[in-house]
């Protein structure tokens, strides 16, 4: 894996061993950071299944100015944490050990410009987090990677592209 573009651009990233993280492919994160890209300057950016850390990395590499990366796998935030130090960010990064749901039941409204969300698929998990942001907006932007089959709650201003049988939904917080 690499980053696409910015302050890192061309630098390669480990993912994690085995089956147990799908990393989001490059052609998909580039997707995602052209629909993000006017909210990254000086943004305070959330990673949820954060895995190799992929997406929080490259939105720093892009103007962000803090990310906060919440993995609960062993085995991903070592490679997290040695991605972080391959691209001497650690002054720009928070790395939070424990599952995303419940960290995101506890957040308040508008802590962060852009979250994203890279669940398993088919498990809930995106639906989840969809529904924990509707009931408090934690940013003012949500985007979930999530596959075909999984249904999301139907919020205002919710847009989906589809990517094979990967979709992005990106969803604003209520004004």
């Amino acid at each position: 894996m690499r980053i696409v573009a910015g302050e890192w651009g061309g630098r390669r990233i480990a993912a994690p061993p085995g089956r147990a993280t799908r990393p989001t492919t490059d052609r998909v994160r580039e997707a995602w950071m052209s629909v993000v890209a006017p909210y990254l300057p000086g943004a305070r950016v959330l990673d949820l299944f954060a895995g190799s850390g992929a997406l929080g990395l490259e939105a720093l590499s892009r103007g962000a100015e803090h990310a906060v990366f919440v993995e609960q796998a062993a085995p991903a935030l070592k490679v997290l944490r040695d991605n972080v130090a391959a691209l001497d960010a650690a002054g720009r990064i928070e790395i939070v050990k424990a599952d995303a749901v419940k960290y995101v039941a506890g957040l308040d409204a508008g802590g962060f410009d852009v979250a994203f969300a890279d669940p398993p698929y088919g498990q809930g998990f995106a639906e989840a987090i969809v529904r924990a942001f509707a009931a408090t907006p934690f940013a003012a932007l949500l985007c979930v990677e999530h596959g075909r089959g999984d249904e999301l709650p139907e919020l205002p201003g919710a847009r989906t592209r589809r990517y094979g049988d990967t979709q992005l939904t990106f969803i604003p917080a209520p004004e």
